[in-house]
Protein backbone atom coordinates (compact mmCIF):
# COMPACT_ATOMS: atom_id res chain seq x y z
CA UNK A 1 0.00 0.00 0.00
CA UNK A 2 1.31 3.48 -0.75
CA UNK A 3 -0.18 6.98 0.67
CA UNK A 4 0.22 10.12 -1.42
CA UNK A 5 0.09 13.43 0.45
CA UNK A 6 -2.27 15.36 -2.21
CA UNK A 7 -2.35 18.22 0.57
CA UNK A 8 -1.46 19.05 3.84
CA UNK A 9 -2.40 22.39 4.24
CA UNK A 10 -5.39 23.76 6.60
CA UNK A 11 -8.39 25.73 5.22
CA UNK A 12 -6.80 28.56 3.80
CA UNK A 13 -3.79 26.86 2.64
CA UNK A 14 -0.34 27.79 2.76
CA UNK A 15 1.12 30.33 1.55
CA UNK A 16 -2.24 32.58 3.28
CA UNK A 17 -3.27 35.28 0.55
CA UNK A 18 -1.98 38.34 1.58
CA UNK A 19 0.38 37.05 4.38
CA UNK A 20 4.02 37.97 4.36
CA UNK A 21 4.88 35.96 7.30
CA UNK A 22 8.69 33.72 6.83
CA UNK A 23 6.53 30.72 6.23
CA UNK A 24 4.74 32.27 3.83
CA UNK A 25 7.77 33.84 1.91
CA UNK A 26 10.01 30.37 1.98
CA UNK A 27 11.28 29.31 -0.77
CA UNK A 28 11.32 25.77 0.58
CA UNK A 29 8.40 23.72 -1.40
CA UNK A 30 7.79 21.56 1.52
CA UNK A 31 6.49 24.84 3.16
CA UNK A 32 3.53 25.08 0.52
CA UNK A 33 0.43 23.28 1.49
CA UNK A 34 -2.74 22.97 -0.74
CA UNK A 35 -5.89 21.80 1.26
CA UNK A 36 -5.52 18.56 3.04
CA UNK A 37 -6.42 15.47 0.51
CA UNK A 38 -4.29 12.04 0.30
CA UNK A 39 -4.47 9.15 -1.95
CA UNK A 40 -4.41 5.32 -0.86
CA UNK A 41 -3.41 3.22 -4.14
CA UNK A 42 -4.12 -0.34 -2.70
CA UNK A 43 -1.73 -3.44 -3.45
CA UNK A 44 -4.61 -4.35 -5.79
CA UNK A 45 -4.21 -1.61 -8.11
CA UNK A 46 -7.31 0.48 -6.94
CA UNK A 47 -7.00 4.03 -5.95
CA UNK A 48 -8.97 5.88 -2.54
CA UNK A 49 -9.55 9.11 -2.13
CA UNK A 50 -9.68 10.99 1.54
CA UNK A 51 -11.55 14.49 0.70
CA UNK A 52 -11.96 16.09 -1.92
CA UNK A 53 -10.97 20.04 -1.03
CA UNK A 54 -11.23 22.53 -3.36
CA UNK A 55 -7.82 21.94 -4.84
CA UNK A 56 -8.93 18.48 -6.21
CA UNK A 57 -8.23 19.12 -9.94
CA UNK A 58 -4.63 20.45 -9.50
CA UNK A 59 -4.13 17.57 -7.10
CA UNK A 60 -5.34 15.01 -9.24
CA UNK A 61 -3.16 16.85 -12.32
CA UNK A 62 -0.48 17.13 -10.25
CA UNK A 63 0.07 13.48 -9.48
CA UNK A 64 -1.29 12.29 -12.88
CA UNK A 65 -4.22 10.26 -11.31
CA UNK A 66 -6.26 8.33 -14.04
CA UNK A 67 -8.58 6.33 -12.30
CA UNK A 68 -10.58 6.90 -8.90
CA UNK A 69 -11.88 4.26 -7.06
CA UNK A 70 -13.66 5.34 -3.95
CA UNK A 71 -13.73 8.38 -2.41
CA UNK A 72 -13.96 8.56 1.93
CA UNK A 73 -14.71 11.77 3.17
CA UNK A 74 -13.98 12.91 6.58
CA UNK A 75 -16.04 16.07 7.29
CA UNK A 76 -18.36 18.13 5.16
CA UNK A 77 -16.14 21.92 5.77
CA UNK A 78 -15.16 23.29 2.14
CA UNK A 79 -11.85 22.81 2.54
CA UNK A 80 -12.74 18.81 2.56
CA UNK A 81 -15.50 18.34 0.01
CA UNK A 82 -14.91 22.00 -2.16
CA UNK A 83 -13.70 20.00 -5.00
CA UNK A 84 -17.08 17.62 -5.25
CA UNK A 85 -18.63 18.68 -8.87
CA UNK A 86 -14.93 17.65 -10.25
CA UNK A 87 -15.87 14.04 -10.04
CA UNK A 88 -17.30 14.52 -13.26
CA UNK A 89 -14.40 13.17 -15.72
CA UNK A 90 -14.05 10.69 -13.73
CA UNK A 91 -17.16 9.68 -14.26
CA UNK A 92 -16.85 9.71 -18.06
CA UNK A 93 -13.71 7.92 -18.09
CA UNK A 94 -14.89 5.05 -15.64
CA UNK A 95 -18.24 5.26 -17.37
CA UNK A 96 -20.46 4.76 -13.64
CA UNK A 97 -21.22 6.89 -10.54
CA UNK A 98 -18.24 7.41 -7.80
CA UNK A 99 -18.49 5.42 -4.69
CA UNK A 100 -18.61 7.89 -1.83
CA UNK A 101 -18.59 7.25 1.96
CA UNK A 102 -19.03 9.64 5.10
CA UNK A 103 -21.17 10.11 8.00
CA UNK A 104 -24.98 10.93 8.27
CA UNK A 105 -23.54 14.84 9.22
CA UNK A 106 -21.84 14.84 6.48
CA UNK A 107 -23.95 13.11 3.83
CA UNK A 108 -26.37 15.59 4.91
CA UNK A 109 -24.12 18.89 4.19
CA UNK A 110 -23.22 16.96 0.63
CA UNK A 111 -26.49 16.81 -0.35
CA UNK A 112 -27.61 20.00 0.90
CA UNK A 113 -24.54 22.02 -0.23
CA UNK A 114 -24.76 20.04 -3.73
CA UNK A 115 -28.13 19.68 -3.91
CA UNK A 116 -27.97 19.98 -8.05
CA UNK A 117 -26.26 16.99 -8.32
CA UNK A 118 -29.00 14.49 -6.49
CA UNK A 119 -31.93 16.70 -7.91
CA UNK A 120 -35.01 14.44 -9.76
CA UNK A 121 -34.62 16.30 -12.46
CA UNK A 122 -31.51 16.35 -13.71
CA UNK A 123 -29.30 17.60 -17.06
CA UNK A 124 -27.08 15.80 -18.64
CA UNK A 125 -23.33 16.33 -17.79
CA UNK A 126 -23.62 16.49 -13.81
CA UNK A 127 -21.22 14.66 -11.78
CA UNK A 128 -22.54 11.66 -10.63
CA UNK A 129 -22.17 10.02 -6.82
CA UNK A 130 -22.98 6.85 -5.11
CA UNK A 131 -23.44 8.03 -1.39
CA UNK A 132 -23.18 5.46 1.40
CA UNK A 133 -23.82 6.54 5.15
CA UNK A 134 -20.69 5.19 7.29
CA UNK A 135 -22.01 3.96 10.65
CA UNK A 136 -20.12 2.12 13.43
CA UNK A 137 -19.31 -1.09 11.87
CA UNK A 138 -16.21 -1.70 9.12
CA UNK A 139 -16.79 -1.43 5.50
CA UNK A 140 -15.25 -2.38 1.98
CA UNK A 141 -14.15 0.52 -0.24
CA UNK A 142 -12.22 -0.25 -3.42
CA UNK A 143 -12.44 -3.98 -2.21
CA UNK A 144 -10.35 -2.66 1.19
CA UNK A 145 -11.94 -3.23 4.47
CA UNK A 146 -12.24 0.32 6.37
CA UNK A 147 -12.35 0.84 9.85
CA UNK A 148 -14.09 3.83 10.57
CA UNK A 149 -12.81 5.88 13.85
CA UNK A 150 -14.56 8.61 15.74
CA UNK A 151 -13.61 11.95 16.57
CA UNK A 152 -14.85 15.64 17.44
CA UNK A 153 -14.32 19.09 15.57
CA UNK A 154 -14.87 21.05 18.30
CA UNK A 155 -18.72 20.30 18.45
CA UNK A 156 -18.94 18.32 15.17
CA UNK A 157 -18.11 14.90 14.62
CA UNK A 158 -15.81 14.08 11.72
CA UNK A 159 -14.56 10.68 10.79
CA UNK A 160 -10.95 9.01 10.68
CA UNK A 161 -10.39 5.77 8.88
CA UNK A 162 -8.34 2.42 9.09
CA UNK A 163 -7.08 1.13 6.61
CA UNK A 164 -5.42 -2.28 7.11
CA UNK A 165 -1.99 -0.87 8.43
CA UNK A 166 -2.99 2.92 7.56
CA UNK A 167 -4.74 5.40 10.06
CA UNK A 168 -5.72 8.66 9.22
CA UNK A 169 -7.72 11.43 11.19
CA UNK A 170 -7.91 14.89 10.28
CA UNK A 171 -9.15 18.16 11.83
CA UNK A 172 -10.01 16.61 15.30
CA UNK A 173 -9.62 17.89 18.62
CA UNK A 174 -10.34 15.27 20.76
CA UNK A 175 -10.77 11.15 20.59
CA UNK A 176 -12.02 8.74 22.90
CA UNK A 177 -9.94 6.42 24.46
CA UNK A 178 -11.95 3.27 22.94
CA UNK A 179 -11.56 4.82 19.28
CA UNK A 180 -8.16 5.52 19.76
CA UNK A 181 -7.98 1.20 20.12
CA UNK A 182 -9.39 1.01 16.80
CA UNK A 183 -5.88 2.49 15.87
CA UNK A 184 -3.89 0.08 17.70
CA UNK A 185 -0.82 -2.51 15.76
CA UNK A 186 -0.86 0.25 12.46
CA UNK A 187 2.43 0.81 10.76
CA UNK A 188 1.48 4.23 9.82
CA UNK A 189 -0.68 6.96 11.50
CA UNK A 190 -1.62 10.35 9.69
CA UNK A 191 -2.89 13.14 12.06
CA UNK A 192 -3.53 16.69 12.27
CA UNK A 193 -1.39 18.83 14.17
CA UNK A 194 -2.41 22.64 13.16
CA UNK A 195 0.09 24.54 15.49
CA UNK A 196 2.15 24.36 18.32
CA UNK A 197 -0.51 26.90 20.22
CA UNK A 198 -3.31 25.19 21.81
CA UNK A 199 -6.14 25.60 19.22
CA UNK A 200 -9.91 25.17 19.92
CA UNK A 201 -11.11 22.71 17.43
CA UNK A 202 -7.72 20.66 16.07
CA UNK A 203 -4.84 18.96 17.53
CA UNK A 204 -1.89 20.99 18.09
CA UNK A 205 1.43 19.61 17.93
CA UNK A 206 1.88 18.80 21.95
CA UNK A 207 -2.00 17.40 21.29
CA UNK A 208 -1.17 15.33 18.24
CA UNK A 209 2.04 13.80 19.48
CA UNK A 210 -0.07 12.23 22.68
CA UNK A 211 -2.34 10.51 20.43
CA UNK A 212 1.07 9.26 18.33
CA UNK A 213 2.67 8.26 21.41
CA UNK A 214 -0.66 5.69 22.76
CA UNK A 215 -1.00 4.47 18.96
CA UNK A 216 3.02 4.08 19.03
CA UNK A 217 2.78 3.26 15.14
CA UNK A 218 6.35 2.70 13.11
CA UNK A 219 5.92 5.91 11.95
CA UNK A 220 3.56 8.84 12.22
CA UNK A 221 3.30 12.15 9.69
CA UNK A 222 2.12 15.18 10.38
CA UNK A 223 -0.92 16.82 8.06
CA UNK A 224 -3.43 19.59 8.23
CA UNK A 225 -0.48 21.87 9.15
CA UNK A 226 -0.90 25.87 8.76
CA UNK A 227 1.75 28.82 8.39
CA UNK A 228 1.28 29.51 12.65
CA UNK A 229 3.03 26.22 13.16
CA UNK A 230 6.67 27.45 11.60
CA UNK A 231 9.30 26.66 8.85
CA UNK A 232 9.25 22.84 7.48
CA UNK A 233 12.80 22.63 8.18
CA UNK A 234 12.99 23.91 11.28
CA UNK A 235 9.69 21.93 12.90
CA UNK A 236 11.38 18.47 11.33
CA UNK A 237 14.71 19.08 13.19
CA UNK A 238 12.25 19.66 16.76
CA UNK A 239 10.25 16.35 16.06
CA UNK A 240 10.45 12.86 18.13
CA UNK A 241 11.87 10.19 15.99
CA UNK A 242 9.39 7.93 13.73
CA UNK A 243 7.29 11.50 13.19
CA UNK A 244 7.52 13.40 10.57
CA UNK A 245 5.97 16.76 9.34
CA UNK A 246 4.53 15.84 5.74
CA UNK A 247 4.51 18.12 2.71
CA UNK A 248 2.49 17.77 -0.83
CA UNK A 249 3.56 15.41 -3.15
CA UNK A 250 5.32 12.99 0.08
CA UNK A 251 4.99 9.03 -1.14
CA UNK A 252 5.46 6.68 1.47
CA UNK A 253 4.55 3.10 1.59
CA UNK A 254 2.47 1.31 4.82
CA UNK A 255 4.14 -2.10 5.40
Amino acid sequence: MKLIFLGTGTSMGVPVIACGCPVCRSSDPRDRHLRTSALVETGCGRNILIDIGPDFREQMLRAGVSHLDAILITHAHRDHVGGFDDIRPFNYVQGRKMEVYCNAEALNAVRRDYGYIFDVHQYPGLPEAEMHEVGEAPFYAAGEQVVPVKAMHKDLPVLGYRIGPLGYLTDANHIAPQEVEKLAGVDTLVINALRKEKHFSHFCLAEALEVVAKVAPRAAYLTHVSHEMGLYAQVERELPPGVRLAYDGLGITVQ
